[in-house]
């Protein structure tokens, strides 16, 4: 079979799959790299070690999977409801706002299951080839990639953008080395528009396509691992997982569909639950309720950590003011400190 025939039989599959696209790009990630390297020397990536410590295969993915030369990017929206509903969720001070991706499945694992059936289906029809597949799984420039390919573009909050479809989408890659065609990258559309920027609570967007992590709500709530700066903590309102605001704001999120997948659907009602009933839970019912979540991997300590926050945030009652005391004393030093800031916030004079 030609390789463009093998290019059509991998977008088919995929949409038969549920892939909601496919694209084809070169391995090398080109000036992505270089920006990548700045951003890291401007101390923008925080405690995220691990974005340094691989950054030589982040530059040229055959390193990391031998003879790569070509990239297969997919999509996959997941958006759960309307951004109405979104818009408020967030502004409602007694709901513990998560981040929409979070709300369902991990989509780790179901995404990288998927790009392997579609690779074995590959397979069968062509025979054996070289291929791993990946979703936000090993360190590869995956945005860049995927808009090289015509994914998407680089929006100005560092999300990818789809001009029919939003930026509320999952994507992965299988690095591959089949020479199949590429596709082109897609025209930039964000133009003068710069609602993420405005948006952004605590100012994480410096600059056009440049996102300070060490500010950034996302990371502060998952991947910090100590004491959230005081300075940010007002700014993080009632989000207790990551943080949406620069794409409910994006002006072409109202071309994004609501998904089909219902794995990614709300599970155990966290799109609306209670801060004081989420602050509540034990580590076992915890560890319990976030099975198969994205969630789960922040641990128990730091969900305390951010609920805390949510709550020294929220109007003062009588029901917030004891689910902080009721962990004034908490076995966990992290909380504890916290859990005392958020009641000052109540209690002060």
């Amino acid at each position: 079979m030609r390789v463009d025939g093998i290019k059509q039989q991998i977008v088919a599959i995929g949409q038969t799959l549920g892939f909601n696209d496919v694209r084809v790009s070169r391995s090398d990630p080109g000036e992505a790299a270089d920006r990548l390297m700045a951003w890291l020397e401007a101390g923008y990536h925080g405690e995220m070690a691990f974005m340094a410590r691989y950054q030589h295969l982040r530059a040229d993915p055959s390193l990391l999977v031998k003879n790569t030369i070509r990239v297969i990017s997919v999509r996959l929206d997941y958006l759960p409801e309307d951004l109405e509903t979104t818009q408020e969720r967030l502004l409602d001070p007694e709901i513990g706002f998560i981040s929409r991706y979070a709300l369902g499945r991990d989509y780790h694992k179901l995404i990288r299951q998927r790009l392997k059936a579609l690779a074995e289906q590959v397979e069968a029809l062509i025979g054996p080839f070289g291929y791993r597949v990946f979703s936000d799984s090993a360190p590869i420039l995956e945005k860049p990639l995927a808009a090289q390919g015509g994914l998407g573009w680089m929006g100005k909050h560092t999300n990818l953008i789809q001009r029919h479809a939003g930026s509320y989408f999952f994507i992965g890659e299988i690095l591959t080395d089949l020479p199949l065609p590429i596709d082109e990258p897609v025209q930039n559309h964000c133009g003068s528009c710069r609602a993420c920027i405005d948006v952004c609570p605590t100012e994480a967007i410096i600059a056009p396509y440049v996102l300070d992590a060490r500010r950034c709500i996302s990371y502060l709530t998952i991947e910090h691992p100590g004491a959230i700066p005081i300075v940010f903590r007002k700014a993080l309102g009632q989000r207790i997982y990551g943080c949406d605001d620069c794409q409910i704001v994006c002006p072409w999120n109202r071309y994004a569909a609501l998904t089909k997948e219902k794995d990614f659907l709300p599970r155990h009602g966290l799109d609306a639950r209670k801060l004081d009933d989420l602050f509540a839970l034990t580590e076992s019912q915890f560890l319990h309720l976030m099975e198969g979540s994205a969630i789960r991997r922040i641990g128990y300590e730091r969900w305390l950590r951010n609920i805390a926050v949510a709550l020294g945030n929220a109007p003062t009652s009588p029901k917030v003011i004891n689910a902080l005391r009721s962990r004034l004393d908490d076995p966990l030093p992290l909380v504890r400190e916290h859990v005392a800031w958020a009641l000052d916030q109540h209690l002060a004079g």
